[in-house]
Order: C-alpha cells, then sequence, then structure tokens
C-alpha cells in the first residue's frame, strides 16, 4: 500500500521555477512561466510512477472486468499468436499502402457482426477515432450539437470540422436538447429542409460524472423535430464496451438502439483490456473516414499484435466466459451503495456536505447502475479523503481541473469486477472513517487544522523541498548530477 512518502512524490508541494531562470535561454523561461502557471493554481500533472501502489486494492484503473487483472486476455493473446507463429511484427505502413491484410480485414468484419453493425473501421485509440470522426463526417452546412461535458477528443475533432455551426446542449438534458434542435430547425433552412444534418454528440457513460446519457429520449426527441431522419447521433461507447449489453456489446445494446445509431465508437483500452479502437458504422461513413481522416491516412497501420490482442478480447466477449463478469460487476457497485448507506455516519456526512455520490441518488429503482462512482466533498477536501484512502491500502485518485471544470474536484472510485464484497466493505469503512473525522475537525472549529493522513503526507513534502532547496536532490527526486 502506498505510504507518506510515495504519495509526497506523486503530490509534489511544486515550487514556481521561471524566477530562477534569469540566465537560462528564453525559450525554456518561457516554457517553465506556462507551467508556472499551472503550479501556481495546483493543476499541474505528474507521472507517476509504481501506479497502483504495492498490495493496494484496486479502485481506480479501467480493467473495469478485471480482464487484465484475471489473465484471461493474456492466455487468449498468447494463444492467438500461437495461431499465427509467422507474424511480421510491424504494419510495414499505412492501411492505404502496405499495412493492410486479411487477418485486419477478418476482425473487422468479426467486430461489425458482433456489435449488428454494417462496418467496423479500426484506430489506434478512441482520442484518434474521435478526432477522425469530427473533423471527416461533418460536411459544411451541417450542424453539430454536443453535450456539454462530452469528452476532449471530440472537441479535438470539431475544431477542424467542415461544420462550423456547433452548439452544445446541457449535460443529459432533454429539454435543453429539444430546445436546441428546435432553434436550429428554426434558424437553418437547410437543416430544416432536410438537405443538411444534425449530428449528435454523446457519450454513453461520462466517465467523470458515472452517468449515462438518455439515449432513448434524445433519439425520441430528434426523431419528433427532424422526422426526415436529418438528425443522426455519434455515440463514444468507451466506458460501456464490455460492460453493458448481450455479451458486452455496449449500451447502445443495452437500449436495443442499435439501428437508431449511426455511429459508435468503441475502445479497445479499458474493459477488455488491449488498446485501440473501432468505429462501427455504414459502408458510406467508412469510406468517408478512409479518404478523409488525417489519423488514419497518414499513420501506420496497427501492429500484429495490437490486432491480435483486440481479436483476442473480442473471442471473449463472443465466447459469453464475460457475462458473469458483467454481473458481478452490477452487485459490486449494488453492494456498494447498500453497504455505505447503512454506515451510521453516511446521512451525517452527506446532510453536512462532507459526502456525496451524485449517480447513487434513487440508485436501487434503476435498470442497471454505472462502475464510475464520483466521490464529492469540499474541494480542499478532495486530495485529504485520497491520501486517507491510499494509506488505507485503496488505489484511487483525485480528479481536478482542467479535466473537470473549476470548483467541481471529485474523487473517482471504479468498481471492477475483480473487487470482492469485502474490498468493497473495507473501502466505505475507509471512507466512513475519514468522514468521521472530518466532521469531528468542523466541529472543532480549528481553522487550519488537517486530518491525520493529510499531516504525514504534508510533512513529507516540506522535508522533500527542504532537500531540493539544500540541494540534495534534483526536482525528480534524483541525486545532484544524474
Amino acid at each position: 500500500m502506498a505510504n507518506p512518502t510515495l504519495l509526497a512524490q506523486w503530490f509534489p508541494d511544486h515550487e514556481l521555477k521561471a524566477p530562477g531562470m534569469r540566465g537560462e535561454s528564453i525559450f525554456y523561461r518561457n516554457l517553465e512561466e506556462q507551467l508556472d502557471g499551472r503550479r501556481t493554481s495546483r493543476s499541474v500533472y505528474t507521472l507517476r510512477r509504481n501506479e497502483p501502489a504495492p498490495n493496494s486494492i484496486d479502485f481506480s484503473t479501467l480493467d473495469f472486468l478485471g480482464l487484465t487483472h484475471n489473465g484471461l486476455v493474456r492466455q487468449r493473446f498468447l494463444d492467438e499468436l500461437a495461431a499465427n507463429p509467422n507474424f511480421n511484427l510491424g504494419a510495414g505502413g499505412s492501411r492505404l499502402l502496405n499495412g493492410n491484410t486479411n487477418y485486419v480485414d477478418m476482425l473487422e468484419k468479426e467486430i461489425a457482426e458482433f456489435h449488428c453493425g454494417e462496418k467496423a473501421l479500426l484506430f489506434n485509440s478512441g482520442f484518434d477515432a474521435n478526432v477522425a470522426l469530427f473533423e471527416t463526417i461533418p460536411r459544411p452546412g451541417d450542424v453539430i450539437v454536443f453535450d456539454e461535458l462530452v469528452h476532449a477528443s471530440m472537441h479535438e475533432g470539431m475544431q477542424s470540422s467542415l461544420a462550423l455551426n456547433r452548439r452544445a446542449f446541457k449535460h443529459n438534458d432533454v429539454d435543453s436538447f429539444r430546445e436546441v434542435l428546435t432553434d436550429i430547425k428554426e434558424t437553418q433552412d437547410l437543416v430544416k429542409k432536410g438537405q443538411r444534418t444534425v449530428i449528435v454528440a454523446v457519450e454513453s457513460l461520462y466517465s467523470m460524472d458515472g452517468d449515462c446519457a438518455p439515449l432513448k429520449e434524445l433519439v425520441e426527441v430528434a426523431k419528433e423535430i427532424f422526422p426526415e431522419g436529418n438528425a443522426q447521433f455519434v455515440v463514444d461507447e468507451a466506458h460501456t464496451t464490455g460492460v453493458f449489453g448481450k455479451q458486452g456489446r455496449g449500451y447502445v445494446d443495452e437500449l436495443g438502439l442499435q439501428h437508431e445509431i449511426a455511429i459508435r465508437m468503441h475502445t479497445c483500452g479499458k474493459a477488455l483490456a488491449c488498446n485501440g479502437a473501432v468505429v462501427v458504422c455504414r459502408d458510406a461513413v467508412r469510406e468517408t473516414l478512409i479518404n478523409n481522416a488525417r489519423g488514419f491516412i497518414y499513420t501506420t497501420a496497427p501492429s500484429f499484435p495490437m490486432l491480435a490482442a483486440i481479436r483476442s478480447s473480442y473471442k471473449l466477449l463472443m465466447s459469453g466466459q464475460t457475462e458473469h463478469l458483467q454481473s458481478f460487476l452490477q452487485h459490486l457497485v449494488k453492494h456498494f451503495f447498500r453497504t455505505i448507506q447503512d454506515n451510521p455516519i453516511w446521512d451525517e456526512a452527506h446532510d453536512e456536505g462532507i459526502l456525496g455520490i451524485p449517480n447513487m441518488e434513487d440508485w436501487e429503482g434503476k435498470p442497471f447502475l454505472t462502475h464510475v462512482l464520483p466521490v464529492m466533498t469540499r474541494q480542499r477536501y478532495t486530495k485529504w479523503l485520497c491520501w486517507h484512502l491510499q494509506l488505507a491500502g485503496f488505489n484511487c485518485f483525485p480528479i481536478d481541473y482542467p479535466v473537470v471544470p473549476r470548483g467541481m474536484n471529485r474523487l473517482r472510485i471504479v468498481v471492477h469486477a475483480h473487487n470482492t464484497e469485502a474490498e468493497v466493505e473495507g473501502l466505505v469503512g475507509a471512507i466512513c472513517e475519514w468522514a468521521r473525522e472530518m466532521l469531528d475537525i468542523e466541529e472543532r472549529g480549528r481553522k487550519g487544522e488537517v486530518p491525520s493522513a493529510a499531516r504525514q503526507v504534508i510533512a513529507c513534502q516540506t522535508e522533500n523541498k527542504a532537500k531540493v532547496g539544500n540541494g540534495k536532490i534534483n526536482g525528480n527526486g534524483g541525486k545532484n548530477g544524474c
């Protein structure tokens, strides 16, 4: 598990660097000045080593089904390599030159059939796929309508899109969506006449909030306002692939909307325990991507090991071997909610604003629950909660600005099928233990008092700063001169 020294390395108290660089090149000074802005706002990223801490319990990684943890994919992958002993390690070029093979064609065909789609196209990552979709699919005169919390990759693609009219609607707000579509129909003549398209961008599960899009309702509104069918949906299934739907086909399958959604983007780096992404669509969309997506045209095709890993994961889904993991994951989330709700401290901590889990509301009446649980507390407390849980042996991390808006920091807990009821109970116990300590501190009203775990980490941060100042270690924690 983590110790205060390790946490002080993961969460350093950053010193400003630009003021001490007067004799350095302006090139580096400018870079450090930009980074100092992030250091001042305590929003600078650092790469953590050895995450998670040894012997800690995983409530952080995106290995939702535990396929990395339990080794199921590893054995399937080794079997796939053994079945193709003469594979070339590298692809040899882009898909349009030397990188296309019978194997990748077969894999895309298998994936398309599994997701009940016409065609599929592989990308190196979900980010690449979303950028490709939004820079190429919308045409001049089209309108992109998107949930205000869609992933950064969608925004990246929109920046290069030929559709210059882009409209956000309030997160998961069907009424706001209706207002936006109605306004577009009233103000965009070509859209109203059915000569241009409204492309709607949503995620199936929003990974910072742990809530799902009201996709059925959104589709119904779109069909009502544009009955001629020129409102089409792009759904990012990154966090629901493998977890929802029959055999893990995703959220769209869970809702029975396979034939209502024009484009689905499934990633392989989360529940499927490998990497890459696949777009499931009709042939016209696939051909448009092949001919216009710069990230597809000008990049080397996926290597054989990457393709073999993706096929291995999909074979697991197709075999039905992961369905019990989907069910157990649902059971564990229910167990988490039930356990924390029954803890004597929950009601007081919730009423006082010390603890809140937004997607816990009305959990008993929901047909399915999400495995991402944002724990909200006072903004200055989020890191303290993280440190308390890490020292107690539970691996989870805070999500800070700019990943979430300012003032909306949260601790993100991810439940996995490889977790146990006892681990969930231990996590809940540690959360509530911390909440009790914070309630006691607030009741005492002592300004500046911090909880016990935070005191330990802050002491190590202070010691590290002193060592850096004395020249004993450099800013990376290594010896001077290394």
